[in-house]
């Protein structure tokens, strides 16, 4: 008899489960999409209707009934197991209904089947009603449940029996026929959760990880009542798959961070809301609100316009490794054949800011005499110099696999350079150097001009400025042209360590010393050289690319007598 009554509640359950009432709206016709459709298509689906029938921008009166819809199906599609259920019986929650859009009728029976080799199962055919006790039929039903422990993905008998008569009946009272505590609990929570690694942010990380550390993040802000969330986590993971190791991801949950939310002004409102933290307008970096449609093609494209702008573009011409010995930091410059900054070389500007100076450059030809000069022989490459203003090649021919490993290597190239950096300058400074760098590059005045520059001196090196910034360049070139050994070559033979001297002079407090040169070509530059020979009355005037290379050319130039010399019009006198 009790068999008998587990039969009759079981035919029962399936009259009451395929009344309309219990049937869902089928997800595949919502989306439009077919029954085979990938992940994919499912989400690009979902995207473009969403979008469509969002309410925030589409006004229509039906559209937020459409849009739930639209939710509802990308929820029950985007979860594997609910997916499963639904295409089995019609029902995402494994629950199942005649005529629920499975197609299971053959031959006027319908069959509900779940779990593997091995499960009890109840089989009725026509007339097996008599052998029960009941009422013969003429259709057979075929139902099979899922194993206490296994995975199945029917339903088990502990859920049929709870619904009609509560938790009390159904457990270990039906032996193998209970469902397993894993059918029982199945996830209610919407949209499928993805395996991703999108951290959880609060003030203490922002602080911390994100502000004024060179890294580009996508930031997301939401509260957890907000259905479309975990939409946006997937194109956010998306775009940070595609850009893997340019930029970095988290999830703000302005419930919990109330007052951190409100600090920063990302409170989101019916949606959730995007913002990365860009360095494009400043050095510290600032938070920036994506407002387009959520497409990863354009918010990929809005992340690669917010990187790091800390690479100065350059022309080879006028290349200027001397620059990085002012703040002491080491330099690089790539060269590459790109009309634009390279987003690899934009990411490294952002992590190692303030480590190094940045340049790049474009160049189409090996040949190119600038290149030849840099020792380059294939592109990409990497050019480096320490803050003693020594070249080396870094790295030629550059192979890049995929954005995330190209960052790693030059990562590692980097470091490995500025370890030799910091060895250079420690080596430097525990070498005596005769005094600071103000003793060797003194400023000229009346009182010490005649001890530096008299007619015992062959050549004088006069470095002439008008600006603080045009003095601190031409000290740091000058300082370092003049431990060069080339400069007194010329001399060698004389044994004088005086062959040449150098010095700087203010422009703006000394107008009538430069007026013994030249009256009037001076008073246009900003900052020049002078090579003034005091016992011949002859000078020669330097004003092109002020440069640490260009500099050490024009003194050999004029140790080796390839410069011409012009008299001066009256003996220059300090004042």
């Amino acid at each position: 008899m009790c068999m008998r009554f587990i039969v009759f509640c079981i035919v029962v359950l399936c009259v009451f489960l395929s009344t309309p009432e219990a049937k869902t709206i089928d997800p595949y016709k919502v989306l439009g999409i077919e029954k085979n459709a990938n992940q994919r298509e499912i989400q690009k689906a979902f995207h473009k209707l969403s979008l469509q029938y969002h309410p925030d921008k589409n006004k229509n009166k039906s559209a937020q009934e459409k849009f739930a819809e639209i939710n509802n199906a990308y929820e029950i599609l985007s979860d594997e197991e609910k997916r499963k259920n639904y295409d089995l019986y019609g029902d995402e929650t494994g629950k199942p209904g005649f005529d629920a859009g499975y197609d299971g009728e053959q031959g006027g029976y319908t069959y509900f089947t779940s779990g593997g080799q091995g499960q009890n199962q109840f089989n009725f055919r026509p007339g097996g009603w008599q052998n029960m006790g009941g009422q013969g039929g003429s259709q057979s039903f075929s139902f099979s449940f899922g194993g206490s422990g296994s995975k199945s993905s029917g339903f088990g008998l502990n859920d049929i029996f709870s619904n009609f008569f509560g938790d009390g009946i159904g457990g270990s009272q039906f032996g193998g026929f209970g469902g397993s505590a894993k059918s029982q609990s199945r996830s209610q929570s919407g949209f499928k959760s993805s395996k991703n690694s999108i951290r959880t942010i609060d003030s203490k990380v922002f602080k911390k990880e994100i502000v004024d550390q060179g890294m580009t993040w996508l930031l997301l802000s939401y509260t957890p009542s907000l259905r479309s969330k975990e939409y946006y986590d997937s194109t956010i993971q998306e775009v940070a798959d595609s850009l893997q190791g340019a930029l970095k991801i988290g999830n703000i949950n302005c419930e919990t961070e109330t007052s951190f939310c409100k600090e920063l002004g990302i409170n989101p409102h019916r949606v959730p809301r995007v913002f990365i933290f860009s360095y494009k307008a400043n050095d510290k970096g600032s938070l920036v609100e994506y407002k387009d449609d959520l497409v990863a093609k354009t918010l990929k494209t809005f992340c690669q316009d917010n990187l790091p702008r800390f690479s100065t573009r350059t022309d080879l011409k006028h290349f200027e490794p001397s620059t990085a010995s002012t703040d002491k930091l080491p330099g690089v410059v790539l060269l590459s054949t790109k009309k634009d900054t390279p987003v690899i070389w934009r990411v490294l500007s952002g992590l190692y800011h303030k480590r190094f100076k940045f340049l790049d450059a474009e160049v189409h030809d090996v040949g190119d005499p600038m290149v030849k000069k840099l020792g380059v022989n294939a592109l990409p490459a990497v050019v480096g110099w320490l803050s003693n203003g020594e070249k080396q090649v870094l790295a030629t021919g550059i192979s890049v696999k995929d954005l995330k490993s190209a960052i790693s290597d030059l990562s590692l190239l980097l470091d490995g350079f500025e370890r030799k950096n910091k060895k250079v300058a420690s080596s430097q400074a525990g070498k005596p150097q005769g005094g600071s760098v103000h003793e060797q590059m003194p400023l000229l005045t009346k009182s010490n001009f005649d001890a530096l520059c008299n007619e015992k001196t062959p050549v004088c090196i006069i470095g002439v400025f008008k600006s603080s910034k045009e003095k601190e360049k031409l000290e740091a070139i000058l300082s370092m042209v003049s431990q060069k050994s080339l400069s007194r070559r010329q001399y060698a033979d004389s044994g004088s360590r005086d062959s040449i001297s150098y010095g700087l002079l203010d422009g703006t407090k000394q107008p009538t010393f430069l007026n013994g040169f030249d009256k009037n070509s001076f008073r246009s530059l900003s900052r020049f050289l002078l090579a003034y020979k005091p016992k011949k009355g002859k000078f020669a005037k330097f004003d092109g690319n002020m440069t640490t290379e260009e500099v050490e050319r024009f003194i050999s130039s004029v140790l080796n007598g390839d410069v011409q010399f012009t008299n001066v019009r009256q003996k220059p006198v300090m004042k």
